[in-house]
């Protein structure tokens, strides 16, 4: 990406070609809140190859810190911090990107999944790896994300933006630009940040719920037939 080239201030939502899945909508909140976080023990467990990676990760941070990671958004920052101090030694060590962007993603992407719902799909190269919201139609590679923060830089073919019905992608779109408008837009750091991508899918799980409960639809689950099916 050229220094001259405009960003947009939030990472945009790509298109994904699938069938229709769900509705349109906007939703009364009075009645039926938009989003409601899962029973945990409605939550499926996390592969062992992610709670690995997630480990290993809360340990750097501990180690580097002394302040440990507990799963929630609160600590987030940390992973912020984490992440830029990374970036230095990555131009001494280039070979441990992999490492830390597999330790990181999988930790972000486990605290994405426990707060709003869903399931991993960890089969094969981390590059195909997802996190499957249950709660909305939305999936992504949180890999990929960490991937883009540690080297502050689109990375094709990683997913890391957001993937959703074709259908439903302008109602996120117009959700994320209503709130740059209002912000001005974020710093390049900032914008590939994991606090800023948990911010992104927090926006996008609102507008997607909204969407889904005004066409009467708000009870349905999304499994992983339905985001793996050809």
């Amino acid at each position: 990406m050229s220094p001259d080239e405009p960003k947009p201030p939030r990472p945009p939502a790509e298109r994904r070609p699938t069938d229709d899945v769900g509705g349109p909508a906007a939703a009364d909140e009075q009645e039926d809140p938009l989003f409601e976080a899962e029973p945990p023990e409605d939550l499926v467990p996390a592969p062992a190859n992610v709670m690995e990676l997630c480990a290993a990760c809360v340990r750097y941070v501990a180690s580097r810190y002394k302040t440990p990671l507990d799963f929630t958004s609160d600590t987030l920052s940390l992973l912020d911090a984490y992440v830029r101090d990374s970036r230095v030694g990555l131009k001494e060590r280039p070979e441990s990107l992999r490492l830390l962007e597999t330790t990181v993603g999988a930790y972000l992407g486990e605290v994405i999944r426990r707060a709003f719902g869903g399931a991993w799909f960890a089969v094969g190269d981390a590059d195909g790896w997802r996190v499957d919201l249950s709660r909305v139609y939305l999936t992504f590679n949180p890999i990929g994300m960490a991937r883009e923060a540690l080297l502050l830089d689109a990375q094709e073919g990683w997913h890391a933006h957001l993937e959703m019905d074709p259908g439903e992608r302008e109602i996120v779109e117009a959700r994320l630009a209503s709130l740059d408008a209002h912000t001005g837009g974020v710093h390049e750091d900032e914008y590939y940040a994991p606090t800023t991508r948990y911010d992104v899918v927090a926006l996008a799980v609102d507008a997607l719920r909204a969407h889904m409960i005004e066409q009467g639809v708000g009870d349905v689950r999304f499994t992983a037939e339905d985001y793996r099916k050809r």
